[in-house]
């Protein structure tokens, strides 16, 4: 039988998208607030780091039940993350997947309090998995608090927000969305593998994988925003170069970016054979988020 990629994004997408609104729907909180926090997940999304949890766990022998609380998690954060970028003070935008960002449908406080609460309703669902022992779930908070945290997606952004001021050079770029965009995805992948009982060497060869994936997504993003189409997109392109953001093509030009991808995804498809990993779902992966339109 042979493999349908999209049919298995599609089958995951909705068994994602099913247990976030029910992770919120379920709580007893103010409903201006419950609104705010379901508007931004409604939106939708390719939800990409928590099938790529799944993915992982599945490479290794695991079952995407035994993920769910992670993925689910990881997602509040990714969700958090997006409403605060688009305020004001950060990215400034008007437009998220297509509709009004959080802080122009329901105001900037409403907003910085919706992704307060799905950062912090992340951690709780962890450690309310029923699925996971004590040590997995002490496990789990801890690498997700790395991955988005001061020593993680923060720092990324703090960096990228300085860097708007300066020309960085590749290290500096490729340390920023390490941290901004990539601890995220290695986290994704990390933890699909860890639950699914991954050898250590493993894991350190999948963590590479997370590392490589994170570059490509970025690279493309920073090319998606200078030719991208804005239907497909959900917003506008040209921001990175109206908030004067330093960039893959703005550092390379666009051929030097496509060769940075096409050296990332060689990195990629080798971290996966180190990890003795064979035509998994990982690989179409690969070439998935490198091709990406939107």
């Amino acid at each position: 039988m042979n493999f349908n990629f999209r049919n298995y994004l599609e089958a995951n997408l909705e068994f994602i998208n099913h247990s976030l609104i029910e992770s919120i729907e379920k709580l007893s909180i103010p409903s201006t607030l419950k609104a705010s926090m379901l508007y931004s997940i409604k939106a939708g999304g390719k939800r990409i780091r928590p099938i790529l949890m799944i993915a992982s766990v599945e490479a290794f022998g695991g079952k995407k039940e035994d993920v769910l609380p992670a993925a689910i998690a990881l997602e509040l954060v990714h969700t958090y993350s997006l409403i605060h970028d688009d305020l004001p003070a950060m990215d400034d935008d008007n437009l998220r997947r297509g509709q009004p960002t959080n802080h122009i449908e329901f105001g900037e406080a409403t907003a910085i309090l919706a992704g307060d609460s799905l950062l912090t309703l992340a951690f709780q669902v962890i450690s309310e998995a029923e699925n996971l022992t004590a040590e997995q779930k002490v496990t789990i908070i801890k690498r997700l608090s790395m991955a988005s945290g001061p020593t993680g997606m923060v720092a990324g952004q703090i960096l990228d927000l300085e860097a708007e001021e300066r020309q960085v050079n590749l290290s500096e770029l490729e340390q920023i969305h390490r941290l901004k965009t990539g601890e995220l995805l290695i986290f994704a992948v990390e933890i699909g593998a860890y639950l699914a009982g991954a050898a250590q060497e493993q894991l350190k060869a999948i963590r590479e994988f997370g590392h490589h994936i994170g570059l490509i997504f970025q690279i493309q993003d920073d090319i998606l925003d200078i030719e991208g189409d804005e239907q497909k997109l959900g917003k506008a392109v040209g921001s990175d170069q109206e908030n004067k953001k330093s960039t893959y093509p703005k550092l390379l030009g666009i051929e030097g970016a496509l060769q940075a991808k096409a050296a990332n995804i060689k990195q990629a498809e080798a971290s996966l054979n180190q990890a003795q990993i064979a035509n998994s779902t990982l690989h179409a992966f690969i070439d998935y988020i490198s091709n990406r339109e939107s």
